[in-house]
C-alpha cells in the first residue's frame, strides 16, 4: 500500500517536476510511514483466544473482514491517479488537482486505518458473554455478560452493503450500560442469532 506514494513522490522529486521538493517530501514520508506501520502490524499477531472460565465455551468467533477496507483503499486510487494527472499533464488550477488528491487521500487513508485495525480485531461469543479484544500497543478487551444483553441491533453503512459485511451493537442497557460494537463481520446476522440464542 506504500508503492504508490513511493512511486509518485520519487517521480516528483527526482524528475523534472515543479516544486520537487514541496510535493515529493511529503509523499514519501507518508509512503514511509505506511510501511513502517504496516510491517509492525504484519509482525504483532491478533490478540490470544481468550482465557474462558469453569463450564465456558467459545461458540463462535470472527476476525472483521477486510472487504470494506479494500474498497475504501481502491475508491481512493482513481482520485489519487486523476489528482497526479491534473497536476502534472495538464494546465488546470493547481484547486483541481488539490481537491482530487484530498479526496483520495481521504479515503485511502481511512481504508488503510481500518485495514490495520481490522488486523487486530477479534471478536469471540461464548456462552456465558460477548468479548472484543484489540491488540496494538497493548491489548484491550471489553466483554458483556449474556445475562445483562437488553439489544442486539445489526447496521450495514453503503459500501458494507455492497460487499455483504455487516457490524453488529450488543448492548447492557440505557445510559451507562456496557457496550461492544463488533465490527466489519461476514455473515453479520449468523453470527448475531447466534448471540440471541443466548440471551
Amino acid at each position: 500500500m506504500s508503492v504508490p506514494f513511493f512511486g509518485s513522490g520519487a517521480y516528483v522529486y527526482f524528475g523534472e517536476t515543479p516544486f520537487p521538493e514541496v510535493l515529493g517530501v511529503p509523499l514519501l514520508v507518508f509512503g514511509g510511514f505506511v510501511l513502517l506501520v504496516g510491517w509492525y502490524i504484519h509482525l504483532i499477531a491478533a490478540p490470544p483466544a481468550p482465557t474462558l472460565r469453569e463450564g465456558e465455551e467459545i461458540i463462535a468467533s470472527r476476525h472483521p473482514t477486510q472487504k470494506a477496507a479494500v474498497m475504501k483503499i481502491l475508491l481512493g486510487l482513481p482520485f489519487l491517479l486523476l489528482a497526479g494527472y491534473l497536476l502534472f499533464l495538464t494546465s488546470v488550477p493547481y484547486v483541481y488537482p488539490t481537491a482530487g488528491f484530498a479526496v483520495g487521500l481521504y479515503f485511502f487513508s481511512t481504508g488503510i486505518l481500518t485495514y490495520w485495525t481490522n488486523s487486530l480485531t477479534t471478536y469471540s461469543i461464548t456462552n456465558q458473554r460477548v468479548i472484543s479484544e484489540f491488540r496494538l500497543l497493548s491489548l484491550v478487551r471489553k466483554e458483556v455478560p449474556m445475562d445483562k444483553i437488553r439489544a442486539v441491533r445489526e447496521s450495514k453503512s453503503p459500501i458494507e452493503a455492497i460487499v455483504g459485511v455487516g457490524n453488529i451493537r450488543v448492548s447492557s442497557g440505557t445510559g451507562a450500560g456496557l457496550e461492544i460494537l463488533i465490527r466489519n463481520v461476514d455473515a453479520a446476522t449468523d453470527f448475531a442469532e447466534k448471540l440471541r440464542q443466548y440471551t
